[in-house]
């Protein structure tokens, strides 16, 4: 990639939200023309594949953070951004730099014409990808931890062969729309990481039917299951801040709130162990999950009072704020900001947040599919709970803000768009009244 850069970092971010959301017809064989066309920089590192309805963004940053920790040149691929379009793309830890990702996206650009000319259209994740393993090639990483976007079938990521070990995190029922309406059919998606002959790893926590998928394509891809016991799992000194953990004979500190992460950093200490080729030390998987920061994900802006940002959207993940809601901050008057997608199960979402809530601000996240504030906020008001709309995220969390005095805490959730919209704004106003 050393053609004269032309593009800013503004115009390449603007080309891929250019592009199609969604093919229009499932399948590797656009990525695959596409990276052919581009001398197949995927096939220049190691990869660990992550698959999973919630918990393999976090899983993917404990591995990177591991792997660092072990010395290696490390790539992270991940999705979505919150506050940076290149923090999809990181190299050691750092979002890939404004420069390279240009250079990379220049020439994605040019493949990506010289396909339409045949009528092949390549969609926005599939453009991304290859841009991001054009940068991970350039950059020289050694191992890269690689998040799917959606399923893993025909997930572009899923072009990959041989990955040292495919992690499937969990399995529920969200993107139904894409992916199936039952549990089995999404478990046969996000199997299809599984490669001939490469390690599987999985929690027994899986819906019988999703564990029994798994352990069908394995056996017929010959594929090594290792399935994490979570009764193996010891969580002690839960807090907003994280929690002590005893699995596979190490005690370790992770620092992320909800004590369904105990289950995401056993997975990462059993992938790591079984990625033999980058052997890492003990002592390096506890410094790697010590150090790991996930932004977004029950995230603590603030102490006193308690300032909680988490981008849940789906099912399982109002489900884990709730119970860390009723672990952590009972009894407490909350006052909370919530944004959601309309596409979304916003009734199931509320039903499991809203007892934790005194009052609510609902404000419209900037993606055309969200609910409109107001429409969200009726909805908050049949089920009588105090609601009022606020269209802009940023007004709503200055809103919020400044009548914080008369709560005890303020939850900021709904969305991952919606935490991407205010995170910033939030910690600058956090910062700036109160002690953190």
């Amino acid at each position: 990639m050393n053609q004269k850069q032309n593009m800013t970092i503004d115009e390449a971010v603007s080309y891929y939200h250019s592009l199609l959301r969604f093919g229009m017809k499932p399948g590797l064989a656009r990525i695959d023309e596409l990276c052919t066309m581009l001398g197949s920089p995927q096939e220049k590192p190691s990869y660990i594949h992550i698959a999973g309805t919630n918990g393999k963004g976090s899983v993917a940053v404990m591995l990177s953070e591991i792997f660092r920790a072990g010395g290696y040149r490390v790539g992270l691929y991940t999705s979505p951004y919150i506050t940076k379009f290149s923090e999809r793309i990181q190299i050691d830890g750092q979002p890939v730099e404004d420069d390279l990702l240009c250079r990379a996206t220049e020439r994605v650009r040019a493949a990506v014409d010289r396909m339409a000319q045949s009528g092949e259209t390549v969609t926005e994740f599939e453009a991304v990808t290859a841009a991001a393993f054009l940068c991970f090639a350039e950059s020289g990483c050694e191992l890269v931890i690689l998040e799917t976007g959606l399923g893993g079938r025909f997930d572009a990521t899923n072009i990959i062969r041989n990955p040292l070990v495919s992690v499937i995190t969990s399995i529920s029922l969200d993107h139904t729309a894409v992916l199936g309406d039952t549990v089995q059919q999404i478990a046969f998606e996000k199997s299809g990481i599984i490669k001939p002959g490469c390690p599987t790893v999985c929690p027994d926590s899986l819906p019988e039917e999703a564990l029994a998928v798994l352990e069908t394509v394995c056996r017929v891809k010959e594929s090594a299951l290792t399935i994490v016991n979570t009764a193996d799992i010891t969580v002690k000194n839960p807090t907003l801040t994280g929690f002590d953990e005893t699995f596979g004979g190490l005690s370790f500190h992770v620092p992320l709130a909800g004590t369904v992460q105990s289950e995401n950093a056993a997975l990462a200490v059993t992938a790591a162990r079984m990625a033999a080729s980058f052997p890492v030390t003990d002592a390096q998987i506890i410094q790697g999950i010590a150090h790991t920061v996930h932004p977004a994900r029950c995230e603590l802006l603030c102490k006193n009072p308690a300032v909680l940002l988490d981008g849940c959207h789906n099912d399982a993940s109002t489900m884990a704020l709730s119970d860390l809601l009723s672990r952590q901050l009972r009894g407490r008057k909350i006052l909370a900001v919530m944004g959601m997608m309309a596409d979304k199960d916003i009734d199931r979402a509320l039903a499991h947040l809203l007892p934790h809530f005194a009052a609510v601000i609902t404000t419209t996240p900037s993606n055309p599919r969200a609910i409109a504030a107001e429409d969200l906020a009726n909805k908050i008001r049949e089920r009588g709970v105090n609601a009022e709309s606020c269209a802009a995220p940023q007004a709503a969390i200055l809103l919020a803000c400044k009548r914080l005095a008369e709560y005890d805490a303020l939850v900021v959730c709904g969305s991952l768009y919606l935490a991407g919209d205010v995170r910033n704004i939030l910690r600058k106003t956090v910062d700036e009244l109160f002690e953190k």
